[in-house]
This record gives C-alpha cells, structure tokens and sequence, in this order.
C-alpha cells in the first residue's frame, strides 16, 4: 500500500492533501463547535424544565448530535475548505509553478480526489454503521424530555399486514397506546371470510401483543354467517407497531434515520404490502445514505475549478461565490425529498438530484477552469 502510495502521490500532493484534510477538520470542528453552543443555548430551557440528567444529555442527545451534525456539515465545510485552501495557494503563487512543471490540470486534481474520497468513505461507513444508533440515542432522548405540540398521529389509517389481512383504524392516541374504531378483515381472493370490528385496540409494549376491546366479529361462508356481538377481550399478534399509526416527517425526524440499515429494509418491505404512504420516506432515507457521500467529489471538483485562478481581493471573492453555492446546494438538498414526495419523482431519482445538478455544474467550470 505504502509503495502504490509513493508511486502515484509526490511530495506536492502530499503538501495539498495535508493542507486539504487539515483545513477541513479544523473547520468542522469549529463550526460543530459553534453548532453545540447554539443548541445548548436553545434548548437549556427544555433540559431544566424536563429535568433532564446530565449524563443522558451528554451521553444520549450530544452523542447523538454530534455525529448527525457532524455529517449533515461535512460536504459544505468540505467544499469551504478546498476553497479556502486552493484560493490562499493561488495568491501565493503556488499553483502557477505546479501548472508550469508540465503537470496537467487534471494531474493537479490528484490529491484533492485522493482526499475526497477519504471524506467519501468515511462518511458512507458512518452513514451505515455509526449514525442510524447515534441518530436514535438522540430521538429516544427528545421523545422523553422534549414536548412537541404538534399532534403526531394519523387518521383513518388503512394497513394491509399480509396478502390477505387488512386493517382500519379510525385514530391512535400514542400516550395511552390505545387506537379506537378498530376494524380487521380477511379475506380468500376476494371474498371476505371474516370481519371483526371493535371500539378500541391497545398495544402492550411489555408482551408487544394487541388487546382488542369488546369485538364484534362476524364470520362468512358462502351464505352461510356467524356473527358475535360484543365477546371478550382478544389478546393477539397482529404484524404492526404503534410506530405505523404516527407521522413521521423525515427532513424534520431522524425516526428512520435512527434505524439500522437491515431494519430498514425490512421495514421497506413491509410497507410494500400495507400501504401506509411512508414508503417515499423510507427509501429517501435509505438511498440519501449511499448518495449523499458523493458530494465530497462533487462539491471538491467545484471548489478547486473557482478558487485556483489567481484574482485581486485575495480569497474573499472565491469564497463568496463558495458561500452562494452553499446555499443554493442547501436548498436543493432540502426540496429532494420535496420533488419526491410531491414531484413524483421516484426516491433514488430524487436523492441524486443535487449531485446531478452540482455535477454538472463542475463539469462545466471545470473545463473553463486555467490549466
């Protein structure tokens, strides 16, 4: 490894990939930094009313913030640093000598790929094995000590659990586990064979079984029909989880962002056959984190093809533009799961999006860029 490295990476990449990977941990430390200071300051108010411990709010919600932020940051602080770095080089002259010694542009670009693609496997191994655990240390925290005043359930919920089973439920109330006029019916192709109604259904979180309340069931055979009005409590298993009777909005949530990738997949597939609409959700969230890591090559290509010419002011001019491009990157980000959901744009279309629009984008200043 050590002689492949030597082989394709110089002195001067080794200069440019130090200054590149410094740059960029220095920044996101600083702006993570900032970024605790903001969020202590906004919800202290929340820790002391909910008397919050103090481990927990380290050890459960910053270890749980950190890491979140800490990727949701890494492709702008990415792109400030090549930059900023790239820029200060230009000023100083220092790309004019590596142009001239008859390196091609595109042999310039060689550390600043080699450092991309570190950011790019880092990122893509924490968004599989490190975030979706952190990120639910962090939910399972602001459900206990956060209040949300908005009512998070769904109405009139239709499930279908298997080929055959369906399910209705008019209302859930998650405080007391509990979802009222309940209604389940089976059928054989289609003709029903049974349908049992009741006015409440409650979910044990300890046995993680239903109690269905007073049903009514009414059972058919061709002609045939018995009905039971009002019979005893059913304790039963039935294929859903309280979590299918809430909503959940993934750009505001980290409830799917807190699910391990095997979990989440298995959840995708249940979600095929029952319906619920949270299926666009579940496969942004799923894509966005084999997707998003992209960037680090995306934004990189752009921040040395507008920062490596030499230009008047120093680095402020690059970095302004940088800090436009931010910007509109951020809110083309923020609407992919907007275009997906109300766009009908499939999910994996959707999360690409961003790195196809900035993709080209550097394409294009790189082909413009001096060489």
């Amino acid at each position: 490894m050590k002689k492949l490295l030597s082989r394709y990476l110089k002195t001067i990449d080794w200069y440019i990939i130090n200054k590149y990977l410094g740059t960029f941990v220095f920044t996101l430390g600083i702006f993570l930094a900032i970024s605790v200071v903001f969020d202590i300051s906004e919800h202290l108010d929340n820790f002391l009313s909910k008397n919050a411990p103090l481990n927990e709010i380290i050890f459960k919600y910053y270890a749980g913030f950190i890491p979140f932020y800490l990727m949701m940051l890494s492709p702008l602080i990415n792109f400030l640093s090549v930059i900023f770095f790239t820029a200060k080089m230009a000023n100083q002259t220092e790309i004019v000598p590596i142009l001239t010694s008859k390196a091609s542009f595109y042999r310039f670009l060689r550390p600043y790929f080699f450092s991309a693609t570190v950011i790019f496997v880092v990122s893509i191994l924490a968004n599989i094995f490190v975030i979706p655990y952190t990120n639910k240390l962090k939910v399972d925290f602001e459900s206990a000590y956060f209040f949300n005043g908005d009512d998070p359930t769904k109405a009139e919920v239709h499930i279908q659990l298997d080929k055959n089973t369906f399910v209705f439920l008019q209302s859930y109330d998650p405080q007391v586990h509990t979802g009222y006029q309940f209604m389940l019916e089976k059928f054989d192709g289609d003709e029903m064979k049974m349908r049992l109604t009741a006015p409440s259904i409650t979910f044990d979180s300890v046995k993680t079984r239903w109690k269905i309340n007073t049903p009514s069931i009414r059972y058919i055979d061709g002609l045939k029909e018995k009905f039971i009005s009002n019979g005893p409590l059913i304790d039963t298993v039935l294929d859903m989880r309280p979590i299918d009777f809430e909503v959940h909005d993934n750009v505001n949530s980290n409830v799917y962002g807190g699910m391990p990738l095997s979990e989440l997949n298995k959840l995708i597939d249940k979600e095929k056959i029952r319906g619920t609409g949270a299926l666009i959700d579940m496969q942004f969230e799923k894509y966005r984190r084999f997707v998003e890591p992209l960037s680090s090559f995306v934004l990189a290509v752009i921040g040395v093809a507008i920062s490596s010419r030499k230009v008047r002011g120093g680095v402020g001019l690059p970095l302004g533009i940088g800090i436009f491009i931010c910007f509109v990157y951020i809110v083309v980000n923020r609407f992919a799961l907007v275009f997906a959901v109300k766009g009908g744009f499939e999910p994996l279309i959707a999360v690409l999006i961003p790195n196809i629009v900035f993709g080209i984008l550097g394409w294009i200043l790189l082909v413009k860029a001096p060489k």
